[in-house]
């Protein structure tokens, strides 16, 4: 996911690698949108995130979830 559009993630050499990261926090981005499922009031409370921050960025990936990978796309219901 390319996550540069984003006002709520930075990228910064050295923390977490250099992975996508919430803005002030060294939660990745990415695993937000992994856990999804969850819910916005589970990921905030499990990453010490606030929840409008957490809204917004799943509203984010929503947004561009067309351009995303297929491994970060929910499974088709069988």
């Amino acid at each position: 996911m390319n996550w540069t559009g984003c006002p709520l993630v930075e990228i910064v050499p050295g923390k977490v690698s250099g992975a996508p990261v919430i803005v002030n926090s060294r939660v990745r981005a990415d695993d937000l949108i992994v856990n999804r499922a969850s819910g916005p009031d589970w990921l905030a409370e499990n990453y010490g995130l606030p929840i409008d921050t957490v809204r917004a960025v799943l509203a984010y990936y929503n947004r561009m979830q067309p351009r995303a990978p297929n491994f970060f796309r929910a499974p088709s219901p069988v």
